[in-house]
């Protein structure tokens, strides 16, 4: 597939998911009053997909690594959040699982795109 825009991305497209996810999530009554680790959470999942488009969009090839590289380490942080939320008791095992999973396959995605720009 011939890659135009950043939405062509399938890194971006999973951080989509996965940010879709994460604010379902913090939409729910038990989470939604610990604003806090709303805003960080929420914060650290559109982090993965603005970095993405802004490493799609720079002129240079470790620009756009770093920016890629920034993607992939907010989806550790939104992985930290889910253990907060886990053990808070705001979401359920199978809630962690899924956003984990999601965000794991993000960084994946990410890792993969970014290695393609290096070569």
């Amino acid at each position: 597939m011939l890659v135009k825009r950043f939405e062509d991305l399938d890194c971006w497209q999973a951080a989509r998911e996965m940010t879709r996810f994460v604010y379902s999530l913090a939409r729910q009554p038990a989470f939604r009053r610990d604003r806090r680790l709303v805003e960080q959470i929420t914060a650290a999942s559109v982090s993965a997909m603005n970095n993405i488009a802004e490493g799609f969009d720079t002129r240079s090839k470790p620009e756009s690594r770093r920016f890629y590289d920034y993607a992939r380490r907010t989806c550790s942080e939104v992985e930290s959040c889910l253990y907060v939320a886990l053990d808070c008791g705001y979401i359920a095992d199978a809630e962690f699982r899924t956003a984990y999973e999601l965000a794991q396959t993000t960084r994946k995605l990410t890792s993969g795109w970014s290695r393609s720009v290096g070569e």
